[in-house]
């Protein structure tokens, strides 16, 4: 992975292997890759994962078991760009298992991380050139505490 121009690092507190079959197990076009291990009680308890090398979507990750001085926090997240509720509900409901709710589509996963679950059709609606018609859809996003709901955006959009 030394030669990618670019690659995501997270830290984790031992549990870089567990996040990255799980985030694999998620995303289509997902892979593992290298793991590093402790080979002697100076890195930890030999044998232990110290790093795990992943891709999600043809983005790159290590995962590294950095121990509890970090944690994470939402000014990271990670954006879904979902094209239609099935996606949301999909990649809602996988990562929020074991994690928590947050407003506005936000979430965060059962290891801290951040994520924004957002269906494309978002953008148009408050990016709208009618300024009424893009108030109400980001006033009906901003109200939401949890999973985008399309249907629900776009009857807040059409003044419904």
């Amino acid at each position: 992975m030394a030669d990618e121009k670019l690659t995501t690092c997270l830290w984790f507190d031992g549990q870089a292997e567990e996040a990255a079959n799980f985030y694999v197990s998620i995303f289509k076009n997902s892979s593992l890759g290298g793991v590093t291990r402790a080979q002697d009680a100076s890195q930890g308890e030999p044998g232990a994962v110290l790093t795990v090398e992943f891709e999600v979507n043809g983005q790159k990750f290590v995962g590294l078991n950095g121990g509890p001085q970090f944690t994470f926090n939402e000014a990271i997240s990670f954006m879904v760009h979902c094209d239609d509720q099935d996606e949301v509900d999909y990649y809602w409901n996988r990562l929020v298992e074991g994690g928590q709710e947050a407003p506005c589509g936000w979430l965060k996963d059962r290891f801290g991380v951040s994520w924004q679950v957002v269906p494309k059709v978002l953008y148009e609606l408050v990016g709208d050139p009618d300024p009424e018609k893009a108030k109400r859809a980001t006033e009906a996003m901003l109200a939401t505490h949890g999973k985008l709901d399309i249907a629900a955006l776009k009857k807040a959009h059409a003044g419904g």
